[in-house]
């Protein structure tokens, strides 16, 4: 697959913490990819529109809308729900995984995660 697939790919990652978020979009603009960062899910969902992701990571344990709901919405949402949403977890757990697929999430990345889990979600994801 070439590489500059992944140049003006827009990415939104979520996640409340401020480190992830920070790590993820520097990985990915050294990439080339548009990144789009947002807190939590009401957060993200107020930028999907504007943004209009290739794909979306998203953290799993967030206040107030957390990356269940978040996915769950994105995929009900007739817009949205052939984006691509991979959750994001500190906990490798099959109940988080099974969970996650139950809301519609297309792959499961356990924190701290590697460039190339990144790259390679997006390019299991993302068609050219």
């Amino acid at each position: 697959m070439d590489d500059n697939k992944f140049q003006n790919l827009k990415v939104m990652v979520i996640d409340d913490s401020k480190t992830i978020r920070r790590t993820a979009e520097t990985l990915l603009q050294r990439e080339g990819c548009d990144v789009i960062t947002a807190v939590d899910g009401f957060d993200a969902l107020s930028k999907i529109a504007d943004a209009n992701p290739d794909i979306v990571f998203v953290d799993i344990m967030m206040p107030r809308l957390d990356g269940y709901q978040t996915c769950a919405l994105i995929k009900n949402s007739q817009n949205y729900q052939n984006i691509p949403v991979v959750m994001l977890s500190s906990k490798d757990g099959l109940f988080d995984q099974a969970k996650g697929r139950v809301v519609g999430s297309d792959e499961y990345l356990t924190k701290p995660f590697s460039k190339d889990e990144l790259l390679n979600a997006i390019r299991n994801h993302v068609s050219a």
